[in-house]
């Protein structure tokens, strides 16, 4: 480990940011855990988050090792209502990680959705892209599927653009569009660019309606699509480093090179495959076709017109008088 205020290598990083580039836990969260004596480097606890960190360095969190930073994965998941966004709950309700499928690893969300909404939630395996993600200067909108119950016209939604206040404090424009009616109930498309806690069903309450069903549709470039209810899909890592290259750095994943035939090479699959099939074969030049007493050797090829094996004719197809023995 090396002391923080005496070293500025570009090598080494905050232990929350390793921490969360691990995906450990946010940066947030990454410097509670080193409040709490949870994270070790070298074998001690450290107790400041200022503390740095290197290639060489050991890290642990709970005793676990600090597995190296990992290709940065994100995926889409449809968030069903009943399932709290959440490690770890103190009412012991069922959280969103509970329910992923074990092999997806250890994931953090990208915000939350609380426990009566469903849609769209982002999964990654990188703290750094997740806060990027969530931080209000990136202005990623969210779009929701709003079913409400009460009456409403597109006037008064309209009143939601300038900003509302919640407990004291202005919130963001609020794009909202009423899509249909039908009895008491209605649906609106509620775009927004900040998300703070509740902020979709506490707007709709601001005009007297109640949110019944609440469905984030998508976030960001990142769309809920045909994902089924409880499922999850990884984004290609392709689309990450074009829909999010601006935010952060992607590096290219290393692949391992495969010998092959040469591009532009006359007829080079066919031929590579053809020597590849024919590598360690049994079969010498001369080997018999056929079978029993049928079995003949291969024609010898005939002189050519020029003289010379393999010339311009050859064989059966040597014109009379060219290249024939006499």
């Amino acid at each position: 480990m090396t002391d923080p205020k005496t070293t500025d290598s570009p090598n080494l990083d905050r232990i929350a940011k390793y921490l969360a580039r691990a995906g450990v836990a946010s940066r947030r969260d990454s410097e509670k855990l080193v409040a709490e004596g949870r994270i070790k480097v070298n074998g001690k606890i450290i107790d400041t988050p200022a503390t740095k960190v290197g290639p060489n360095d050991k890290v642990e969190f709970d005793g676990k090792p600090v597995a190296r930073k990992e290709l940065t994965r994100l995926w889409r998941y449809y968030k069903p209502d009943g399932l709290v966004t959440s490690h770890k709950d103190e009412k012991n309700r069922t959280t969103v990680f509970d329910a992923l499928p074990k092999e997806l690893g250890r994931v953090i969300s990208v915000g939350r959705l609380d426990i009566t909404s469903e849609g769209l939630l982002l999964l990654t395996n990188d703290g750094e892209l997740a806060r990027h993600l969530e931080h209000p200067s990136t202005g990623l909108s969210r779009r929701y599927r709003t079913r409400a119950y009460g009456k409403i016209t597109q006037t008064e939604l309209d009143t939601l653009k300038t900003g509302i206040k919640i407990d004291g404090i202005m919130t963001g424009p609020i794009e909202a569009v009423l899509d249909s009616e039908s009895g008491d109930n209605c649906w609106i498309t509620v775009t927004l660019r900040e998300g703070k806690n509740r902020e979709v069903r506490r707007a709709m309450e601001h005009l007297g309606l109640k949110v019944n069903r609440l469905i984030r549709v998508s976030y960001g470039p990142f769309m809920l699509g045909d994902i089924p209810k409880g499922q999850v899909q990884e984004v290609k890592y392709s689309v990450l480093q074009t829909q999010l290259g601006h935010l952060m750095d992607f590096p290219e994943p290393v692949e391992k090179k495969v010998k092959g035939p040469k591009r532009g090479s006359h007829g080079s699959a066919k031929r590579y495959q053809k020597k590849a099939d024919n590598k360690g074969s049994s079969k010498t030049k001369n080997e018999p076709q056929g079978r029993g007493k049928f079995a003949k050797p291969k024609r010898k090829a005939k002189v050519g017109a020029a003289g010379k094996p393999g010339g311009k004719y050859q064989g059966k197809f040597t014109p009379r008088g060219q290249g024939r023995g006499k």
